[in-house]
């Protein structure tokens, strides 16, 4: 006959044993990390994958499949390194096209600026793309960030126009700066929106430990 407080124990033992060894998860593995990672903060970070909330199991963002490929993926540390680079960027151009347009100095910097800042864009746009097709097998407009998305594509719209405004000189000095704010109020807007899943993955997050806590009480 089994001995039934042995087998509660062993049980015990293994939900101990998977909660330690998430502790040990490398930083760049974390949940809460690479979540922030995955932002981009033009974040496409912009990208991050699984689906849409309600759609999979239960109201997590990311499927067990979806976690571990994200996890695994050089891609997720370059849209971690990228996603605070532009934002950088973006303050500094920020400050320097609203001191042009307060003082009318310093257009050349503002320009040079609002050009690093869109490369920018569209070196994270490009590897957000090859992260989200090597986590869940599309390029662009995963289920759970199909709108985050939709609005990445206004952002590259207008920077691209600003280039093109300037490359055609198409546009006054000052017009241009307004147009590059147009852009940048854009950049702004979609970064919040992945903010806001972040918050959604993190209480994702909580919940899985939350939940793997309550099982350990159960079978101990």
């Amino acid at each position: 006959m089994p001995d039934h407080n042995k087998v509660r124990f062993g049980s015990a033992e293994k939900l101990a044993a998977m909660t330690s060894a998430s502790a040990r998860t490398p930083p760049w593995q974390s949940e809460t990390l690479t979540d922030v990672l995955s932002i981009q903060l033009y974040i496409p970070i912009g990208h991050a994958s699984g689906d849409s909330l309600g759609q999979n199991s239960g109201s997590q963002l990311y499927s067990p499949e979806e976690r571990k490929r994200r996890d695994s993926s050089v891609w997720t540390l370059v849209q971690g390194v990228l996603a605070p680079l532009q934002f950088l960027i973006f303050l500094v151009s920020l400050v320097l096209v609203v001191r042009y347009l307060a003082t009318g100095e310093g257009y050349l910097p503002a320009t040079a600026s609002i050009v690093i800042k869109t490369f920018a864009l569209y070196a994270i746009m490009i590897t957000g793309s090859i992260w989200e097709k090597v986590v869940f097998g599309r390029y662009l407009f995963a289920p759970a960030f199909f709108w985050e998305d939709v609005f990445s594509m206004l952002v590259l719209a207008l920077h691209t126009a600003y280039l093109a405004a300037l490359y055609l000189d198409a546009l006054a000095p000052r017009e241009l700066m307004v147009l590059a704010l147009a852009a940048y109020a854009a950049y702004v807007v979609n970064a919040a929106q992945f903010l806001l899943k972040l918050r959604a993955a993190r209480r994702d997050s909580a919940g899985r430990v939350q939940q793997t806590s309550e099982m350990i009480g159960h079978v101990q």
